[in-house]
């Protein structure tokens, strides 16, 4: 349902089907798989507070309520993941994507899923690749 074209808010539920439901959420694997890829921007939509208090190195923060001023920060040929600790304002944060134009999904099991999964070898694969590509593209 998701394409670069704005959409109505109530044409978007209209059209909502098992497959939306599917298609609108990801998880952690598959997020870290397109991360590797650099096919996704993960967007942390926490405050700015929550941010600097902890964060991982490959998000972009953009504070929910900051969102609608700074859609040109965000690149519109990557799937665009939100997130947060659990998932409730990262699926505020996905539908207003959406509905702007975005290919969104938000990360079912939030921030917390996401550092409980990065613990040991998988933090250590993961930031040893990220960083790799970093320094190869540099």
């Amino acid at each position: 349902m998701s394409n670069s074209v704005k959409i109505n808010y109530a044409d978007y539920l209209s059209k909502f089907d098992y497959e939306e439901r599917k298609n609108m959420k990801i998880q952690i694997p598959e997020l870290l798989e397109l991360l590797i890829k650099d096919e996704v921007q993960l967007v942390d939509i926490r405050f700015t507070e929550e941010y600097e208090a902890w964060h991982f190195p490959f998000t972009k923060n953009i504070p929910l309520n900051e969102l609608p001023a700074r859609l040109e920060e965000l690149d519109r040929s990557k799937l665009v993941v939100t997130a947060c600790p659990h998932y409730d304002r990262a699926i505020m944060g996905r539908m207003f994507l959406v509905v702007n134009g975005f290919k969104a999904r938000y990360l079912t099991n939030g921030l917390l899923g996401l550092a409980d999964f990065l613990r040991g070898d998988n933090a250590y694969e993961i930031m040893n690749f990220l960083n790799f590509k970093k320094v190869s593209n540099d």
